[in-house]
């Protein structure tokens, strides 16, 4: 069944992984949350308008490129990258924090990927600073 921007999934929809194997980059520009499709050497395929005016990295730039040594550097730790080689069937949720350019900038990841499934995919979701205490 194909996809339509009808009804445009969640970050947190349970269905989420069939639903981004079906979609177009249109569709995947769309989400009001960062999109990364990986292949499985973890070569970026896809990286939606949402993620990129937030990363400030042009999808062409970071197109073809092995993502966790090149464009997500921040994110190439066990915690992160590490999950994706070790869980061939992965939906997790992780706050984390990028460091990108220097400046800290708190995220909610999704992390994705099942052996039926052609990509992986890590899902950005930004989140409010907390105060300090």
């Amino acid at each position: 069944m194909p996809v339509t921007a009808t009804v445009l999934p969640g970050f947190d929809s349970p269905d989420l992984l069939p639903w981004l194997e079906a979609a177009d980059a249109t569709l995947l520009d769309l989400l009001p949350f960062g999109v990364v499709r990986l292949d499985r050497a973890g070569c970026v395929t896809a990286y939606n308008a949402y993620e990129s005016e937030r990363a400030g990295l042009r999808p062409a730039t970071v197109m073809g490129r092995p993502f966790f040594s090149t464009v997500g550097i921040c994110g190439n730790n066990p915690l992160v990258a590490g999950r994706y080689a070790a869980e061939p069937r992965l939906d997790a949720l992780l706050d984390y924090v990028f460091t990108f350019r220097l400046r800290p900038v708190p995220v909610r990841l999704r992390l994705l990927q099942a052996p039926e499934a052609r990509h992986a995919w890590l899902l950005v979701c930004r989140r409010a600073p907390q105060a300090a205490a």
